[in-house]
């Protein structure tokens, strides 16, 4: 199954390892460090303001849909 992120990025639900809500790298310590480390595979989905964090195993999305819309989707799949 899949995930639509935002925009045109859809990615295999199996690839999902984590959704975070944006306020949370601001104030996550390992999230920050995280972001920080992975500069090259970071990928921002829109120019609309990012609301959620999407962390896959091999990149990770600033997406501009929230990050309980973003868990809705994700919980139907699984």
């Amino acid at each position: 199954m899949y995930i639509h992120l935002g925009g045109e990025k859809i990615i295999r639900s199996a690839e999902l390892v984590a959704i975070f809500d944006i306020s949370s790298e601001k104030t996550s310590d390992h999230l920050q460090q995280l972001t920080a480390h992975a500069t090259k595979q970071i990928e921002t989905i829109s120019d609309e303001e990012s609301k959620s964090l999407v962390v896959t195993k091999s990149k990770i999305f600033y997406s501009p849909i929230s990050s309980t819309t973003l868990k809705r989707r994700a919980s139907i799949i699984y």
